[in-house]
């Protein structure tokens, strides 16, 4: 069976959830810009745009192993919708807030907490879902794919969407939206045929199980590195994206709509990797990918960190775009595609942490950086450590093809390790 692009749509169950999600993620996006613009806007602070990342993330960090364990102990299905309501929820009372014109920086980052808290149950078992959406499993790399592309797309839509609507019809609006997206995404898994749920009998209570995912985490070091690079990157690299209203309003001396075009030229950026992404060939080498894409992130990142010329600094945003949707889709992928089933919910929890949990801690870092070295200096040095672990990741790629090549001792040899 040829594999194409958009192999994955031929599933009548990941059609819904594409559709769904998609117009809920412009949403996301829309939402997650107007936070930063309003923050920004009350404060003119760069550490609160970091407490802003803090608060929305650091519960995902906090809670996301017991949303494994959750994941791989209950009906994910159920578990999912629970979580899309709740967010409807959360964005309905924050609109709510916003049009009424009464709200203070301690209400948003409240409810920004309340979301992150709702994300370390969300993410886990939107993840494993997608893997019981697919019928035929050689469609679950290009499914993953396709996800990023869509996250990316939603990313390059969204946050120009929301510039238009916070100059012409103001912040309240933006934050509406997003809790009417969300009825997209519940009307998608709703109208699913997903296979009947198999309670399964557990002999572990939920901290044995934690510990069991550790565990396999630890037989399984392949796993573990990917896991731990992309720990490093979202604490020291991806909350960049703190940074990106100083240079919209006071670098680049512009509106909310300038801060909507560089987040959309670098959701166009990992828009077009996610589509690379889905058009490989089955057997690609993704680590090796992943290791290139590292140092297109840093340098994108070098590049645009002191460019004064507009245009210009956004070519090298979208390069550094491109290299960014590797380090959560092709990480997602190799996941996926070598976890066993039963613990799929607990090492995507792993992942979550370090997707998720290191970025509030980093945004923290990053904001208080910026303002000790400045804003352009302090995005120079994170593109400088991307370039790093992208070269540690080559490290490792040699290291493995040498333990390849090393035969095995034959029978009653001494003092030979055996790989």
């Amino acid at each position: 069976m040829k594999i194409t692009t958009f192999s994955a749509f031929r599933g009548r169950n990941y059609r819904l959830y594409f559709t769904g999600q998609s117009i809920s993620l412009v949403g996301t996006w829309m939402q997650k810009t107007a936070v930063s613009w309003v923050i920004y806007d009350l404060t003119h602070s760069t550490f609160m745009l970091g407490l802003t990342l803090f608060a929305s993330q650091f519960p995902s960090f906090l809670f996301s192993l017991l949303g494994g364990v959750v994941s791989d102990r209950y009906n994910r299905f159920r578990v999912l919708l629970g979580t899309q309501i709740a967010s409807m929820v959360q964005a309905s009372i924050l609109a709510i807030l916003i049009l009424a014109g009464h709200y203070a920086v301690w209400e948003i980052l409240s409810l920004s907490v309340m979301l992150g808290l709702i994300n370390a149950f969300d993410v886990p078992a939107r993840q494993s879902l997608v893997y019981e959406m697919i019928e035929d499993k050689k469609d679950l790399p290009n499914a993953l794919a396709l996800n990023s592309s869509m996250v990316n797309l939603s990313r390059l839509i969204g946050p120009a969407i929301a510039g238009f609507v916070l100059e012409k019809f103001g912040d309240g609006t933006c934050f509406l939206l997003n809790a009417l997206s969300f009825l997209a995404v519940i009307g998608s898994l709703l109208l699913m045929r997903l296979p009947a749920y198999i309670k399964q009998v557990h002999t572990k209570n939920a901290f044995g199980e934690m510990r069991e995912g550790l565990s396999y985490l630890k037989k399984t070091p392949s796993l573990a590195f990917v896991i731990v690079m992309l720990g490093l990157i979202s604490l020291f690299v991806l909350p960049f994206s703190t940074l990106l209203p100083v240079y919209a309003k006071d670098i680049f001396k512009g509106t909310a709509s300038t801060f909507g075009i560089i987040d959309s030229v670098i959701g166009l950026g990992a828009f077009s990797g996610a589509i690379f992404l889905a058009s490989l060939k089955p057997g690609s080498n993704l680590k090796k990918i992943l290791a290139i894409n590292t140092l297109i992130f840093g340098a994108g990142l070098v590049l645009f960190s002191h460019e004064g010329n507009y245009p210009l600094a956004l070519v090298f945003a979208t390069v550094a775009g491109f290299g960014m949707m590797s380090q959560v889709t092709v990480s997602n992928t190799l996941i996926q595609t070598t976890v066993e089933p039963n613990m799929r919910g607990r090492v995507i929890s792993f992942y979550a942490m370090a997707f998720f949990g290191m970025q509030p801690l980093g945004g923290l870092l990053i904001g208080s950086l910026s303002k000790w070295i400045g804003t352009p200096d302090t995005m120079l040095a994170e593109g400088i450590f991307a370039l790093l672990i992208g070269l540690l990741h080559f490290r490792y790629l040699r290291k493995q093809a040498l333990k390849k090549q090393q035969p095995v001792p034959a029978l009653g040899e001494q003092n030979v390790q055996v790989v």
